[in-house]
C-alpha cells in the first residue's frame, strides 16, 4: 500500500508554479480530509479506492487543467465557491475589487450590481460582507447563472440575486448605487491565453476584441443609464490598461477617478462616480 507521506514527496507535477499545494489538495480531496489530515497522519495508506481517485486527479493536473475545475470549488474572500469549467475561476486578485466597493457606500440599504458575475464570487462576496445591501448578479450564460445561484442557495445569502442578462439588456429601469464588474479584458492575440490554467477557462470571460476593452468601452458607456446620481462605477483590467480606463472614464463624464493597486503593485482596478442628472 502507498502511504500519504510517499505521494507527498513524489514530485509528480514538475510544471506546475505551485506543485507541493496542487498534490497536497488532490490528495486532501481523494481521501475527503483537509490539507492538515496529511501533516498529521503522513504514515497513514491509502484505500484502492482513495488512490485511483488521487491518481485519476493527478493525471488532469498533469495535463494542465486548474485544481479548481478538478476540485470543483474555489475559495473566494472568505467563501467557498463551487466553479465550473463555463466559468472564470476567482482569483484573489479580483478581492481588491471587492475590498474598494466595500470603502464606498455604507452599510446601510443600496442597491448593487455585479455585471458577468461568474460563479458569484464578487456579488455573493458583498452580500455577505453588508447584509443591508441587495446585490444583484447578471451573466449572459446561462449554466453560470445557474452556478451563482447553487452558491447563494448554499451559502444562505438572501440579499443576493441571479440574472440571466448580456451585461444590462435585461436590467431595462433599474438603477444602482453601485456597479461593479470584473468583464474579460484579454486582447484576442494575447499570448498568455495559451498558457497556464487560462488554456482551460472560457473564452468569453476572458477576451474582449483587439486590445482587450471592447467590454469595458460598452460598459462605460452604458452604466450612467443605470446608476443613480453619484452612483460608483467599478472596474477591474489589465495591469497595462489603467491609463485606458482612465481616460475612457473621464471622456464618458464620470468624476473622482482613479485607480488602484493589487499587492503585485499594478493597478489593477479603476473607479469613478457618476454626477449628472
Amino acid at each position: 500500500m502507498v502511504t500519504i507521506e510517499t505521494l507527498l514527496n513524489t514530485g509528480a507535477l514538475p510544471d506546475s508554479p505551485t506543485p507541493r499545494l496542487d498534490t497536497e489538495l488532490l490528495l486532501a480531496h481523494a481521501l475527503g480530509k483537509p490539507r492538515s489530515y496529511l501533516h498529521t497522519w503522513p504514515e497513514r495508506e491509502l484505500e484502492a479506492a482513495q488512490l485511483v481517485c488521487f491518481q485519476a486527479a493527478l493525471a488532469r493536473r498533469q495535463s494542465g487543467e486548474p485544481v479548481a475545475y478538478i476540485l470543483g470549488q474555489q475559495g473566494f474572500w472568505s467563501l467557498e465557491l463551487e466553479v465550473a469549467e463555463h466559468t472564470l475561476i476567482p482569483r484573489p486578485d479580483t478581492e481588491l475589487l471587492v475590498e474598494t466597493a466595500l470603502t464606498l457606500l455604507p452599510a446601510a440599504p443600496a442597491s448593487i450590481l455585479d455585471l458577468g458575475t461568474g460563479s458569484g464570487a464578487i456579488a455573493l462576496a458583498l452580500a455577505s460582507e453588508c447584509p443591508a445591501w441587495q446585490v444583484t448578479g447578471v451573466d449572459r450564460v446561462v449554466e453560470a447563472v445557474a452556478l451563482a445561484e447553487r452558491n447563494r442557495t448554499r451559502l444562505k445569502l438572501s440579499n443576493s440575486a441571479f440574472v440571466e442578462s448580456h451585461w444590462f439588456s435585461a436590467l431595462a429601469g433599474q438603477r444602482f448605487q453601485l456597479i461593479v464588474s470584473n468583464p474579460p479584458y484579454i486582447a484576442a492575440d494575447d499570448q498568455h491565453l495559451a498558457q497556464g490554467d487560462v488554456r482551460f477557462e472560457p473564452s468569453s470571460a476572458l477576451v474582449a476584441g483587439k486590445d482587450g476593452l471592447d467590454d469595458i468601452r460598452l460598459i462605460i458607456e452604458q452604466a450612467p443609464d443605470y446608476l443613480e446620481a453619484g452612483g460608483w462605477l467599478l472596474l477591474e483590467h489589465g495591469f497595462d490598461q489603467a491609463a485606458a480606463v482612465r481616460e475612457l472614464l473621464s471622456a464618458r463624464g464620470f468624476s473622482a477617478v482613479e485607480s488602484r493597486r493589487d499587492l503585485a503593485g499594478h493597478e489593477r482596478i479603476s473607479l469613478g462616480r457618476f454626477d449628472n442628472e
